[in-house]
């Protein structure tokens, strides 16, 4: 794995776990009040054009760390539009 590889594995990761405590509190309480549903859903499908463009490149980091995110933007959405 070269240095860019790098940067990208540790962005990947950075970023995909800054996102886990959001979603886990969420999960948990069902409150998903503060949450607006335009601004998940654009980014929910913004996340999953990233996950596209890594697939595209074969850029393991992006797919990896976009298809986490993607997954767990898209349970939060389900659970804005379940739960509003």
């Amino acid at each position: 794995m070269n240095w860019i590889d790098w940067v990208g594995t540790v962005a990947a990761c950075l970023t995909t776990t800054s996102f886990i405590p959001q979603a886990w509190q969420t999960f948990r309480t069902r409150d998903v009040s503060g949450i607006s549903l335009g601004m998940y859903s654009l980014f929910t499908v913004g996340v999953a054009l990233w996950l596209v463009y890594g697939i595209l490149l074969m850029a393991w980091p992006i797919i990896i760390a976009n298809a986490i995110t993607t997954s767990l933007a898209l349970m939060i959405l389900v659970m804005k539009l379940r739960y509003r």
